[in-house]
């Protein structure tokens, strides 16, 4: 598959602020894939990013532990060269994303009543092979039924009962707000009442599409779009408490969860690409585009939000989502916790994206 016309080629010396960035931060991100490598290999996306000539970086990752900042820049520098990402109208852009943390009961009480839910039994996956005649295309997931599959619960079905008595509940949140946002982020750490930390990610979903709240306020009129953050929607659900249900239910997808350790703190959960999320280096993109494990260098020179500085960095490409779509559109994982949720949700910025490409790829071209 040759190499989409959707990048031009560049030299590093091209990348503002390339030589200030840590390097070896981006590496030890790089290098999870590496491992993960050997077991599955990556889809090669449509632009022609092939898994396969990862080979050589990945065996050479594999073998160094911890390198210096120079080191692992002169790693990168000699397996890939950089090559600016066009997008498709405009400006590329990068979003964030965190995973949230919250108080959380392995039992319903009085306070704990909202549920996380894992995925129910009669959720198949679909597509062109088992879809029948007349279901959106768009859905991945449907419902098993005596006859055919049809279209699954959404979540305004889902919250008034339409699964209730399968004992399907994972854990229970104190506020349907925060279970909201853990379903928009796909994983939470979990503080539980007896002492636990504990995690869940994401393991399916009712497949209808995702309406962000942040659109429907705005085309409310109820915050203007240029005001729309993570924070101001929080703001606005605890002033109007009783719309609650009436702003959440217009956004029918619903997210269901499995239940997942948290064997390193510092890291976050394991994504799309099947490794955990490292904070700062893992980036979400597009997978029908791209392939997992491109490095990419992100310049978004007005997002300042991660360091108070402007955002130059190489990131690892490890996870994916619905909102994801574009050649050079991002969501940078800010890591867990409330202060992470802090970044994530102010992030909403221009972004130029340069693809470090394997140099195999190549056959010898020079920018």
């Amino acid at each position: 598959m040759p190499l989409s016309s959707a990048f031009g080629i560049k030299s590093f010396s091209d990348l503002p602020g390339w030589g200030e960035d840590d390097h070896a931060a981006a590496f030890a991100a790089f290098r999870r894939s590496a491992f993960r490598a050997p077991i599955k290999s990556y889809r090669t996306g449509s632009l022609g990013v092939d898994f396969n000539a990862f080979a050589d970086a990945y065996a050479e990752a594999r073998a160094v532990s911890a390198p210096s900042t120079s080191e692992a820049r002169s790693f990168f520098e000699r397996h890939f060269v950089p090559m600016k990402v066009r997008p498709e109208n405009g400006s590329g852009l990068v979003t964030g994303f965190y995973e949230p943390e919250v108080e959380a009961s392995p039992v319903r009480t009085g306070r704990f009543t909202v549920p996380l839910l894992s995925r129910p039994a009669d959720l198949i996956d679909i597509d062109d092979g088992n879809r029948p005649a007349g279901m959106d295309a768009y859905l991945a997931f449907a419902r098993r039924t005596d006859g055919a599959p049809v279209e699954y619960f959404d979540r305004g079905e889902i919250e008034r009962g339409a699964l209730a008595g399968r004992n399907l509940e994972i854990a229970w949140l104190a506020e349907k707000v925060d279970a909201f946002f853990i379903h928009v982020q796909g994983a939470a750490r979990l503080k539980m009442t007896d002492g636990r930390l504990a995690r869940v990610t994401y393991a399916a979903k009712s497949g209808q599409r995702f309406t962000g709240p942040g659109k429907i306020l705005s085309d409310l009129g109820e915050i203007p779009l240029e005001k729309v953050t993570m924070q101001s929607i929080r703001a606005w659900f605890k002033a109007h408490p009783d719309r609650v249900d009436e702003i959440l239910w217009l956004n029918r997808s619903y997210i269901f969860f499995r239940e997942a350790a948290v064997d390193d703190a510092s890291l976050g959960p394991i994504a799309a690409a099947k490794v955990p999320l490292t904070p700062g280096r893992s980036v979400a993109v597009d997978r029908l585009l791209h392939t997992f494990g491109t490095p990419f260098y992100i310049d978004a020179p007005t997002l300042t939000a991660f360091d108070e500085k402007p955002f130059r960095r190489l990131m690892i490409a490890q996870d994916t989502g619905s909102a994801i779509t574009g050649p050079a559109r991002g969501d940078l994982f800010a890591g867990s916790g409330d202060a992470a949720g802090e970044v994530a949700g102010v992030v909403r910025n221009a972004a130029d994206f340069h693809a470090l490409v394997p140099r195999a790829l190549l056959d010898g071209a020079t920018p």
